[in-house]
């Protein structure tokens, strides 16, 4: 479609972090750090991985608790080290079809409420079965990027 797309993404791990109880910006700023120092070696292999994208954040509807995940390099998807941060654990995604919304410019927690009401909207209109009570925000670029941007927003299929 051209508003959105169906992805099918297979199984992976991800590295992730769950902050209670602060802003959606604020979680996600002290999320990335969290998972910034495992990447750089607070780990227990001390090993330095490579920086993937997207960075994830879960929204859940009436919820004030924000998980954010970065995926584990393929080449680490096998035996990621373990995180020494007790608030840091790694995770296995299932395999999923993803309805996908994107779009550009910097995304603010507005923003991304906005795009998923729209992919909402879209996938109710055309009959899609989706998982209403949560998405995925996904940002690809570093905030020292500033054109060209690339963001979107994640809807489970049913």
């Amino acid at each position: 479609a051209k508003d959105y797309e169906l992805r099918q993404y297979e199984t992976a791990k991800w590295v992730s972090t769950v902050i209670r109880g602060e802003t959606q910006k604020e979680a996600m700023r002290q999320g990335f750090w969290k998972l910034f120092h495992y990447i750089q070696g607070k780990n227990e292999k001390e090993m330095k991985i490579d920086m993937t994208v997207p960075v994830t954040c879960l929204i859940k509807s009436g919820c004030t608790d924000f998980k954010i995940s970065f995926f584990v390099p393929f080449e680490h998807q096998d035996s990621p080290p373990q995180p020494t941060d007790l608030d840091v654990f790694i995770e296995e995604w299932k395999a999923a079809a993803i309805f996908v919304r994107s779009f550009g410019g910097f995304a603010s927690p507005e923003k991304y409420a906005e795009e998923a009401e729209v992919l909402a909207r879209t996938l109710r209109n055309r009959g899609q079965p989706f998982h209403e009570d949560y998405f995925y925000t996904a940002g690809y670029d570093s905030p020292f990027k500033l054109f060209n941007r690339h963001n979107e927003v994640w809807y489970f299929k049913k």
